[in-house]
């Protein structure tokens, strides 16, 4: 049995909305990693996140190969909305007055995307579907937009977390039963943050 591909992108965030914020590693720090250096890891994102229809990926590829400008600047608008969507969160877990041109970004994508929108019904389930998603290269950020505004005017954002390692801040939401999960990933944040406490004590020891 041959074994799964390792994905390129963690989807531990819980929400499609988050895991696209989170495409950035160590963000508050001078080891800061940008997962998405160049477009065609962008749609590698959309393919790990199931967004794209059957050879949709490999016309995508074909087009920027062509045309490597458009890939760059669909790469620059998911950036700019990656980043709107992160100053959003943020400021909603820290209670701070959300910024309005970070709103202002995501409102544009979700009217992007709303032209391309559809309801579709599969074996007895209703979702959203979405025309063009092979052809126009911003098209992976029409269902992230719309997951994050669904985010936005739901009820989960009392779940809605930053991580407490001082050099990740990922977002994800806390399905916990005592809603009290600390880190977006225990045994990496969590471990890593427990290594130097106990380190401390054992240096001032």
């Amino acid at each position: 049995m041959s074994e799964e591909p390792k994905r390129r992108f963690d989807f531990s965030g819980g929400h499609l909305a988050l895991d696209f914020a989170n495409t950035v590693s160590h963000r508050p720090t001078s080891q800061r990693l940008d997962r998405l250096a160049e477009y065609r890891d962008l749609v590698c994102f959309g393919d790990e996140a199931g967004l794209y229809p059957p050879r949709a990926v490999d016309h995508l590829y074909a087009v920027t190969g062509a045309a490597p400008g458009l890939g760059k600047a669909a790469l620059q608008n998911a950036l700019r909305l990656r980043e709107a969507i992160f100053a959003i969160f943020t400021a909603v877990v820290e209670r701070r007055a959300i910024p309005g041109n970070a709103l202002a970004i995501l409102n544009s994508v979700v009217r992007a995307g709303g032209e391309h929108a559809r309801v579709g019904h599969m074996s007895r389930h209703f979702q959203w579907e979405w025309t063009g998603m092979d052809s126009d290269l911003d098209s992976v950020l029409w269902p992230i937009a719309r997951s994050a505004a669904e985010l936005l005017t739901s009820g989960d954002l009392s779940r809605l977390r930053i991580c407490a390692s001082p050099d990740c801040d990922w977002l994800f939401l806390d399905q916990t039963k005592n809603h009290r999960r600390r880190w977006c990933d225990m045994k990496i944040c969590g471990n890593r943050v427990k290594a130097r406490r106990h380190y401390a004590r054992v240096k001032a020891g």
